[in-house]
């Protein structure tokens, strides 16, 4: 244990507590001193000086015995000098590369070979900003992991050279238009943690093949591509917990393509991923905070959780969704396994929007606000709609903007069960099902919607029994609990009202 100096100004009861009880307590951790002492002179309290600080002379900064700052290789830390050759050697030769309080310029991406590199953990303790000013990631990682997350196909070298990767207790901005924040590829535990990557292309984008990642407690703020980039990507096993993700215009977090299982996404803000200018958003394509797109993906997307965030705005954009999740691969086969529970989804075109999913559970979350659609689902099969809450609510006055209905289309085997549907506007009706088969309503409430309660058009095999279903203040007479139009095998029991 390094010894802590005290020094006071007087104080010889202090200082006879110091010198002969104090050290019986601790033995070996304390010494003491006194500094201009006056008899009967008696300081409030001492002062803790780090034995490893000099006791005059230029301040030292804390950090663990061993750890030797990016500034002894020669980066400046001025945000003028480049300071990328430094940056490059003391990962060649330490590895574990410190960088206190400065601006370091980076004028090209730093490339981790971590076969060559061994082991690299680069951090700060939130002083420290990395500026990009040449194009490409300020840093890519690239390892040589080809297995999965399984033990057995994770080679020997990887756990004494690859694993574990670490970037912590950094900014890191762009300076240039083409400037990313952090890439990586062959990784086996990439930790991402305490990070704020603002002002790039894409914030952190993950390539090619990946394994166990961990992003937690960053900031990921006003980038002009994308957040978090699952960039047609071989990966299984990801969380994302614990962030604020917001004003990245190509959408917060991103899967597109590839091979992807075991997306976790807990404890989130996620807002506003999406272009605001309005003729930006009118010429971009549609995106959202939660884009999952499985599209010309070799083996789909599936086993994703997104539990416990708060996601919304903005409806301005074109055709703007909280969560997007578009489920067939290159193979034409749905995906999904997708759970969204106990969220709070605001502000957009469609709160919730899914197409071509299999095998999805909507539970425990609060909507309002969905400037089309709460909830669109469109050629899905086996879906739960749960206990969860659609309102609106008068004391915010862009409720008035939302027409908060749902829309179901080409639809299998459907259960929705336990739903709260409170004022859904300008749609035929507040729930609307066209050419669906199988589809099960059990005890649900819809209140006050425009149009009629219900609307069933051309479905099959439809069972609806013990819902509330109540009509808006001056519904006209052709208003309906619920409206049949064509179709089969429909049982309405005489429970809506």
């Amino acid at each position: 244990m390094n010894t802590v100096y005290i020094c006071f100004r007087g104080a010889k009861f202090w200082e006879l507590w110091i010198r002969v009880f104090l050290p019986v307590l601790i033995p070996g951790s304390f010494a003491a001193s006194s500094v201009g002492q006056e008899p009967g002179a008696l300081a409030p309290q001492p002062t803790l000086i780090p034995a490893s600080a000099p006791l005059s002379g230029e301040h030292a900064w804390p950090r663990p015995e061993g750890v030797i700052p990016v500034t002894q290789f020669g980066a400046v830390g001025d945000g003028v000098a480049d300071d990328t050759p430094a940056v490059e050697q003391a990962i060649r030769l330490k590895g574990s590369v410190f960088f206190p309080k400065g601006i370091y310029r980076l004028t090209r991406t730093v490339e981790i070979y971590l076969p060559d590199t061994g082991f690299v953990s680069l951090w700060g303790d939130g002083t420290a900003r990395i500026v990009m000013s040449g194009s490409g990631p300020a840093f890519r990682f690239v390892g040589t992991h080809k297995g999965t997350a399984s033990p057995n196909t994770v080679r020997p070298e990887l756990w004494e050279r690859e694993r574990m990767p670490v970037v912590s207790g950094l900014e890191i901005i762009g300076d240039h238009p083409e400037a990313g924040g952090i890439e990586a590829t062959g990784t086996m535990m990439l930790v991402l943690r305490d990070l704020l990557i603002r002002e790039t292309f894409h914030a952190i984008r993950l390539y090619i093949r990946n394994r166990n990642v961990l992003i937690a407690n960053c900031n990921i703020y006003k980038n002009r591509g994308i957040g978090v980039y699952l960039d047609d990507c071989n990966l299984h096993q990801i969380n994302i917990t614990g962030c604020h993700i917001s004003y990245n215009e190509g959408g917060g977090i991103v899967s597109r393509a590839g091979d992807v299982r075991n997306i976790q996404v807990t404890g989130c803000d996620i807002e506003s991923n999406m272009p605001l200018d309005p003729a930006v958003a009118e010429a971009s394509p549609p995106t959202a905070n939660i884009l999952i797109e499985a599209t010309d993906g070799s083996a789909g997307t599936a086993e994703v959780a997104i539990t416990g965030c708060t996601i919304q705005h903005t409806h301005q954009a074109n055709d703007s969704a909280n969560i997007r999740f578009i489920g067939t691969d290159a193979k034409g086969r749905a995906w999904g396994h997708l759970v969204i529970a106990n969220n709070v989804l605001s502000d957009v075109q469609v709160n919730i929007d899914l197409r071509n999913a299999r095998g999805v559970s909507i539970v425990g979350n609060t909507f309002w606000q969905g400037g089309q659609w709460n909830l669109r689902a469109i050629d899905c099969e086996q879906l739960l709609v749960g206990p969860n809450l659609m309102d609106r609510n008068p004391h915010y006055e862009s409720q008035l903007s939302g027409d908060d209905a749902l829309l179901f289309v080409r639809c299998r085997d459907i259960t929705i069960t336990g739903l709260h549907v409170n004022g859904p506007r300008r749609k035929e009706a507040g729930a609307i099902f066209e050419e669906c088969k199988g589809v099960h309503i059990f005890g649900a409430t819809f209140l006050d919607c425009e149009g009629n309660g219900l609307l069933l058009r051309n479905c099959s095999d439809v069972r609806v029994s013990q819902c509330w279903v109540r009509p808006p203040q001056g519904a006209p007479p052709s208003w309906l609990p619920v409206r049949v139009e064509g179709g089969e095998k429909i049982v309405i029991s005489s429970e809506p009202q």
